[in-house]
């Protein structure tokens, strides 16, 4: 919608597009300071998380980008493989949760070796587990906003006239009334991140299951009304709606888990109705 930048800071344009990824980035850290402050998690620990997340989306960045660049190469592996500057947010969601886990519990053993805090990164890990999707679906919200001013990740072209449903923006293809897939996944993240705070505050443990079910199956689904370059298909289904069969997959399998093992869906209460810690 709105591609050109909106002001320079140290010589470089800033646009909204990296404006929204940067708000999301922040909301992120605010609503896991927030939520995991209710339940009470040691302020070392929080401290420590901060210190993880930073490296882990730094690095989940650069994985959007590494994702981006071999879907590009897959749909012409005679063209020499580089490195672009576009990203797909599915690739930046595993390479940073992944990179999150491995600093996490690497490093964590050693920061939490010792004291009153010995071992509270395995003690209080199932709590991170709970906020966890809540800290992603937030950033995850502002950034398709992001996508939205960007003019990237649009749906069909309706029209060069007022239609309803659709959003007047320039994209990559040009300038008219295109399905508005980002604001469209925006609300629904949004939607997605109250329903998960209600259920969190409740004392809710299956808050991830419920996250990679409920996006991936939207995700499958609004990925139909796309058109922009997204990288190879393969039997029809594009490279993120096969993650987000496996993302499926993940949060059945934990609910299976969860299920056999017979572990809580929700903490339990005592007498005056307040959570267990």
């Amino acid at each position: 919608m709105y591609r050109e930048p909106i002001f320079e800071l140290f010589g470089r344009e800033v646009y909204l597009y990296g404006v929204c990824i940067a708000v999301g980035i922040l909301a992120c850290m605010l609503v896991f300071y927030l939520y995991t402050s209710k339940r009470k998690l040691p302020s070392t620990l929080q401290d420590f998380v901060f210190f993880v997340a930073i490296f882990a989306i730094a690095i989940g960045f650069l994985f959007a980008m590494l994702f981006q660049s071999f879907y590009d190469w897959l749909e012409d592996p005679t063209q020499e493989f580089r490195i672009t500057s576009s990203i797909t947010v599915m690739g930046g969601l595993i390479g940073g949760a992944l990179s999150f886990l491995v600093i996490y519990f690497c490093f964590g053993k050693y920061v939490f070796r010792r004291g009153k805090d010995k071992d509270a990164h395995i003690k209080y890990f199932s709590d991170i587990f709970d906020v966890a999707p809540l800290c992603i679906v937030i950033a995850h919200a502002f950034g398709r906003i992001g996508c939205l001013m960007g003019g990237c990740c649009h749906g069909k072209f309706l029209s060069n006239d007022p239609v309803f449903g659709g959003l007047y923006m320039t994209t990559s293809i040009g300038t008219g009334y295109f399905v508005p897939t980002q604001l469209y996944e925006a609300i629904f993240l949004f939607v997605l991140f109250a329903v998960l705070s209600v259920l969190y505050f409740k004392g809710c443990k299956i808050t991830m299951h419920i996250y990679l079910i409920a996006y991936g199956v939207w995700r499958i689904i609004i990925e139909f009304f796309r058109v922009d370059e997204r990288g190879f298909v393969f039997l029809g289904l594009a490279p993120s709606q096969w993650q987000s069969i496996v993302f499926i997959a993940i949060g059945i399998v934990l609910f299976v888990v969860y299920t056999y093992k017979k572990w809580p869906f929700f903490k339990q209460r005592d007498k005056t109705d307040k959570i267990k810690e």
